[in-house]
């Protein structure tokens, strides 16, 4: 088995029980026992593909692989790890997995860097579990309000209860869940090397059909839970060469185009709007239609507006209507207040920013013609975070060197790219995924397509060393 469908497989394993905080389904939230179950697997793997590994303040799995100069600063290649509800199995992990490869790939070959390769499991970039989301590569990229670490999860659990709860972690024998792959015979559950390299590398079997050398690669660091989240902030990483994020599409456009892969351009700039339309409620039998002031009925005209604005546009611009709530929601009272949320986005800010000016005054003039009051709330305003030109441009030489046409695309989804920004250039690769689907059970990536993938970030990180 390659690597790109060996990322593939895993990604396949980790997507059930014990990884899996729910029993028919995929739910991984952030610091709960799937999240530590699949941190073992990852910890474990990425030993096997010759790396050192830690677990941080934050709870990030991190993946060492040195290079020739201790004093360069580091490639970081990530993604996360944890997902939505009922998502599906690629989001997140097949880049982390992706780059475990990339990394395997250069230790089979007996190959470094360099500059150090670090593989980083994001915690939480989905906010699945908590009310804030991207909190753990925040705290890496060193842009994280301690304030936004003051939240329970729906059960009341605290950050920093969650934190301190969590177990250190041992490595995994997932293997044993894959079709084909023997497991890796494990002498000691104790990770710590206490300095003893010999009696580790004579503890370490690796599983020989996974193909991954890991001799002479240090065990991951047995570390004690957390104590709260006062040391969260110390997961900062004061300096880093670039960040290279894979991550599949979830979108239509590589499948519709027949590609494999893409070079994203850029995180598009999103603005979060919540809107409230007051009128008066009445009952269903009495009130005529001519005199009723009905904010449902206004409520679905002005999203229809929202709609042909965004269609009007015909660029990258998209707007969605994605919760709705009517009062006092009786089947025989006219609505009186009605509130929706309002996601605009675009790779372009100053057009987004047109947009949400249109769909206001449309909303303003929707309410007036029907005497309706309205107000409108702005929830966030998340800024578009371009890749780096020259990285993106190594991206493409890259895909043209694996063979594949150069596709170049926005994110319309955020990413923890967007947040690492903030802390050194930064690149993403798009991977197909079938009918652009995403977040979602049905959610699938071809295993040959993540073998370009890995071609592709393996000759990022060749001409990366060249430039470097």
């Amino acid at each position: 088995m390659v690597g790109g469908a060996r990322a593939v497989a895993r990604c396949d394993a980790l997507g059930g029980a014990p990884y899996s905080d729910m029993p028919d389904g995929l739910y991984r939230g952030y610091l709960t026992p799937a999240y530590a179950a699949a941190q073992d697997a990852l910890a474990g793997w990425m030993a096997d593909a010759g790396m050192t590994v830690r677990r941080d303040p934050a709870a990030n799995l991190i993946g060492h692989y040195a290079g020739t100069d201790v004093q360069a600063p580091a490639l970081l290649i990530g993604s996360h790890l944890d997902s939505v509800r009922d998502g599906g199995r690629y989001d997140g992990p097949l880049g982390i997995l992706l780059g475990i490869e990339a990394v395997a790939a250069l230790h089979a070959a007996g190959r470094r860097m360099r500059f150090p390769i670090e593989v980083i499991a994001f915690g939480d970039e989905e906010g699945s579990r908590f009310p804030a989301a991207m909190l753990t590569s925040r705290a890496v990229a060193g842009t994280l309000d301690v304030a936004a670490l003051e939240v329970a999860d729906a059960d009341g659990v605290t950050l920093a209860e969650a934190l301190a709860t969590l177990p250190p972690f041992v490595l995994s024998e997932v293997e044993a869940q894959i079709p084909g792959a023997a497991l890796a015979a494990r002498a000691s559950t104790s990770l710590s090397t206490n300095g003893d390299e010999d009696a580790l590398a004579a503890n370490r079997h690796p599983s020989a059909s996974w193909g991954l050398p890991g001799e002479g690669a240090s065990a991951p660091q047995k570390t004690p839970a957390s104590a709260g989240v006062t040391a969260f902030g110390e997961a900062r990483i004061p300096e880093a060469l670039a960040y290279l994020e894979a991550h599949i599409e979830q979108g239509p456009v590589l499948e519709a185009e027949g590609l494999a892969v893409g070079t994203v351009t850029g995180i598009a700039a999103q603005l979060r709007l919540q809107a409230s339309v007051i009128g008066v409620a009445g009952h269903a039998g009495t009130a005529s239609m001519p005199l009723r002031r009905d904010a449902l009925a206004g409520a679905a005209e002005m999203m229809l507006a929202i709609e042909r604005i965004a269609r009007a546009d015909a660029s990258d611009l998209v707007a969605t209507v994605g919760r709705i709530e009517a009062l006092p929601g009786a089947a025989n009272v006219i609505p009186g207040t009605v509130r929706f949320t309002i996601d605009i986005r675009s790779g372009d800010p100053a057009r987004r920013d047109r947009a949400a000016e249109a769909i206001l005054d449309a909303i303003a003039a929707i309410a007036d013609a029907r005497g309706l009051d309205f107000d409108v709330d702005h929830i966030h305003d998340l800024p578009a975070s371009p890749c780096d030109p020259a990285l993106m441009d190594l991206l493409d030489a890259a895909t043209a060197a694996a063979g594949q046409p150069m596709r170049r695309l926005v994110s319309g989804a955020g990413h923890d790219a967007m947040v690492m920004a903030a802390l050194c250039p930064t690149a993403m690769l798009f991977v197909r995924c079938r009918g652009g689907i995403s977040h979602n059970p049905a959610e699938h990536v071809d295993p040959a397509d993540a073998e370009i993938a890995l071609r592709v970030m393996l000759g990022f990180i060749e001409r990366l060393g060249d430039a470097a």
